[in-house]
């Protein structure tokens, strides 16, 4: 996110592509290469003595991963859509979201979920300031620009200039919130509809929100 930044590279993206002869990937390192972290270590541990106490199985540990690794943005994208055509609906989202993402058949998890709405007066976005807690049941998997330290650094400093790089423009009168996502709050962003979506159904509207929607750092957009 700063000047010579490379706004693609922090995306998720296919890896089939072909290199040029000779062209080698970039060296990763690994995650043995670098010493555990706190929390990582603190995670291990707690999961150990879970299993140990007989809490849980350590195939139940595993499943449990696994379902979470398995989420996608499109369970949240439904919740959104959902909420742009039933006023009912928005108003018990806004109310509970956890409960709310229940009527619709999906789990969003024990840690409550906050769904914060944007308005023409007001632009929400998302960030989680001390590691990377995020609504994973809900929207999937947090993108590796989230957990980067200077898009959870700077977002809270300068959130316009961070927004601008992911090419949302903000007009002045429009205030712009910044939330702290915790370990016992989450937060969703609830856009606001795009114009010229009108004439779509429910199911073509979740097809225009996206993960970064729901973060706050884009905007929808009909085709």
């Amino acid at each position: 996110m700063s000047g010579d930044h490379d706004h693609d590279r922090h995306h998720d993206h296919g890896h089939d592509h072909d290199h040029p002869p000779g062209r080698k990937h970039p060296f990763q390192p690994d995650l043995e290469d670098s010493p555990l972290s706190h929390y990582q270590l603190l995670q291990m541990a707690v999961a150990e003595l879970m299993i140990e106490k007989g809490v849980f199985t350590g195939e139940e540990f595993r499943r449990t991963l696994e379902d979470i690794d398995s989420r996608t943005p499109a369970a949240g994208a439904r919740v959104v859509a959902r909420a742009w055509t039933d006023p009912a609906f928005r108003a018990r989202l806004l109310a509970d979201t956890n409960k709310a993402a229940a009527e619709l058949g999906i789990d969003a998890g024990t840690i409550p979920i906050l769904t914060v709405e944007n308005t023409p007066d007001t632009h929400n976005v998302i960030v989680c300031t001390l590691c990377s807690c995020y609504p994973r049941l809900l929207i999937g998997l947090p993108p590796d620009w989230y957990k980067s330290r200077e898009y959870r650094s700077r977002v809270v400093r300068e959130p316009r200039r961070v927004l601008a790089e992911f090419g949302t423009s903000i007009p002045d009168g429009v205030a712009v919130t910044v939330h702290d996502s915790t370990a016992e709050l989450r937060y969703m962003v609830l856009p606001m509809r795009p114009a010229g979506s009108e004439g779509l159904d429910e199911a073509a509207l979740a097809e225009l929100v996206t993960r970064d929607c729901m973060v706050g750092v884009t905007l929808p957009k009909t085709p």
